[in-house]
């Protein structure tokens, strides 16, 4: 168990670590139907669920956002189904990331992906005036989270071609993960660090009953006017009341609002994922932004889990900016993830290259399923695991039909 009151799931269970907290009542009952929904391996558990009334999918307002317009960075991006994966051996030398070699495996896959130097592929995505926010997984730190020599890459590619220090922000949903990873105004100074909402770890253990540190006294979360209440992703399914929910989650109704670095300050968005599993699902590229880039999630476990994935991204708020995905592979996980568990990891030396996050991901599942098998993991095929991204192609937001997919190893 994690310092900071997580509790992890058997690997089977698709819930993930930051959403997954020692809470209550409601919200207990809320995650039993997320694992209900994507029960995994055994036999039984597939006649059990078979057996099962699935509860109708509730109603969200994805059609809002389908009724936008494009625009030539939109979804699936400059390059759609292409997907180029560099490999390198000499890239983590006794599980230590080697950044030069790091950064000439971003050099390479950068090229390959976009067919133009570093200064050109540049100006494919970005101006010298846009604001780019690098998201990243902090989840695992220091062992499974993004490696901070990946994120000194993409930095050093947008300061070598003029983008000032001051327009990158390294973000993600928490600000303590962020520092528990390494993400530290100290370790990237000019560089902006941004957590789109703040959690009290002490409270949410049970370890005080002082909820002044988050709550304010009208009983509000102190990061509420972190999250921008004119841009939403709404379900029709209310978040639980109590407190530990939240903590956690800042809003507990049927909104799940975009934080205000989105929708206010950024222009551009770099995903950087980390290369691991959840039960027989991933938790790679599109989870990343999709559970990352909103509040009030653990609602959203049940029947919209992994649909969760494509209707948060179909928003033009990141839709629109989130020009490139760069998943994470220097150390990949293979089970018992999304959080650490470091008998399951291994060193697979890889960086994956995609401006289409859904055909990143249907390649990256593909792959995990492999190692899964190689590893003598019980692995459920059921196409269940991969919908959301067939879905997602059905949106026009990707391409993963195996026909659309280019898969290039550098």
């Amino acid at each position: 168990m994690s310092k900071h009151g997580y509790k992890s799931l058997a690997s089977d269970n698709v819930l993930y670590r930051r959403d997954f907290l020692k809470v209550s009542g409601a919200v207990g009952a809320g995650l039993f139907l997320g694992q209900k929904f994507l029960e995994a391996s055994s036999t039984a558990g597939q006649n059990a669920q078979a057996q099962r009334t699935t509860p109708p999918r509730p109603k969200t307002n994805i059609e809002d956002a389908l009724k936008v317009p494009k625009t030539k960075y939109s979804l699936p991006g400059l390059f759609p189904g292409k997907v180029v994966s560099v490999q390198d051996a000499r890239a983590m030398p006794e599980g230590k990331p080697d950044s030069g070699i790091i950064r000439e495996m971003f050099g390479k896959g950068m090229m390959r992906l976009t067919g133009e130097n570093l200064k050109g592929s540049f100006g494919l995505f970005f101006t010298k005036d846009d604001i780019v926010g690098i998201k990243v997984n902090p989840v695992g730190p220091g062992f499974i989270s993004t490696r901070l020599e990946v994120v000194d890459a993409v930095i050093g590619w947008l300061t070598d071609n003029g983008l000032k220090r001051q327009n990158i922000i390294i973000w993600d949903r928490f600000d303590y993960m962020l520092k528990d990873a390494g993400f530290t105004a100290e370790r990237y100074p000019g560089i902006g660090i941004v957590g789109l909402q703040t959690m009290d770890e002490a409270a949410q253990a049970g370890k005080t009953e002082d909820n002044s540190k988050w709550l304010k006294p009208d009983g509000t979360h102190v990061s509420v006017p972190n999250f921008d209440q004119d841009v939403y992703y709404w379900v029709d399914i209310e978040g639980p009341k109590d407190l530990a929910y939240l903590n956690q989650h800042v809003f507990n109704g049927k909104y799940s609002y975009f934080g205000k670095l989105l929708t206010k300050r950024l222009t551009k968005i770099i995903n950087l994922p980390v290369f691991k599993n959840s039960g027989n699902a991933i938790s790679m590229a599109t989870k990343n932004i999709g559970y990352g880039a909103v509040c009030n999630t653990n609602r959203l476990h049940g029947p919209l889990f992994l649909d969760v994935c494509v209707e948060v991204p179909a928003f033009p708020v990141i839709r629109d900016k989130m020009v490139l995905n760069i998943t994470d592979g220097l150390r990949a996980q293979y089970d018992g993830g999304p959080d650490t568990n470091a008998k399951f990891a291994y060193l697979y030396n890889t960086l994956f290259f995609a401006t289409d996050p859904f055909a990143l991901d249907m390649v990256c599942h593909n792959l995990l399923v492999e190692k899964r098998k190689s590893m003598n993991v019980a692995v459920n095929e059921n196409p269940r695991f991969t919908e959301y991204l067939r879905y997602a192609e059905r949106l026009g937001l990707g391409m993963v039909s195996a026909d659309k997919l280019n898969y290039i190893r550098a």
